[in-house]
């Protein structure tokens, strides 16, 4: 359904509604890079309606579709000693993205996305982000660095420091797996700091699901059944928030 180009410097895979955009959508993806299973979810949104921006932020660093899709395939093999032998490849290809200087970089290259967006007279502002992992983590980032993003919907990332959270201009919707207590652990905390900003946060857990929980090529992680409600959660937020019509 979509094709990859080049928008304001950086790669990305658009995908376009049928008719008339309701909306769009950046959608990050998660550790792995801009993947199939990304640029699916991605046409999923376009099927809903919305114009959907994928950007790829790891290329950059080596980790290219390519070794993404090798390495999500490593993690997903039903061998356990295969998927060990992930972790010292995976701290390897991943040591960039701690620096202070890739996560600037990483935030300049979603504005640009949102640059581009911002200027087309058929989506009149309406922009959202989502992502997964990684991807939730840096949609917190950009909606706490970019008040044109009117809706924000993080899966299992990492919520920023207290005073980067007092900087979110939209609502959130965090989704998160039980059984994934680096990031559930903290939820409290989170919520104390949404609250204390007048931030318009809510979330949901849930119950025996795990980090990744909505990634269908991952036997290990996904819950079809957490995985379809939050998709419902999140379209129904998304229209919501950017006053779209059911």
């Amino acid at each position: 359904m979509g094709e990859r180009i080049e928008i304001n410097g950086v790669d990305v895979y658009r995908a376009e509604p049928a008719g008339p955009p309701r909306g769009a959508i950046i959608v990050i993806h998660e550790i792995w890079g801009l993947v199939d299973q990304i640029t699916r979810i991605a046409d999923r949104w376009a099927d809903e309606g919305y114009l959907a921006l994928a950007p790829d932020l790891l290329s950059g660093i080596g980790v290219t579709p390519e070794v993404g899709e090798e390495l999500a395939a490593l993690n997903a093999d039903p061998d356990e000693e295969k998927r060990a032998s992930l972790q010292p490849r995976l701290r390897e290809a991943l040591a960039p993205i701690r620096s202070p200087e890739y996560a600037s970089e990483a935030v300049a290259r979603l504005r640009a996305v949102v640059d581009h967006l911002a200027g087309l007279p058929e989506i009149g502002g309406r922009i959202a982000v989502t992502g997964f992992c990684f991807g939730g983590t840096y949609s917190f980032a950009l909606a706490a660095d970019d008040d044109r993003v009117r809706a924000a919907v993080p899966f299992y990332g990492t919520a920023p420091e207290p005073e980067a959270i007092a900087r979110i201009a939209c609502p959130v919707l965090a989704l998160y797996g039980e059984l994934d207590p680096a990031i559930v652990d903290r939820l409290p905390e989170v919520r104390k700091d949404m609250r204390a900003n007048d931030i318009a946060f809510s979330d949901h857990v849930y119950p025996g699901a795990r980090h990744a929980f909505f990634n269908e090529t991952n036997p290990h992680t996904y819950d079809p059944d957490a995985a379809a409600d939050a998709w419902r959660r999140a379209t129904t937020f998304v229209g919501e928030r950017l006053h779209v019509d059911a």
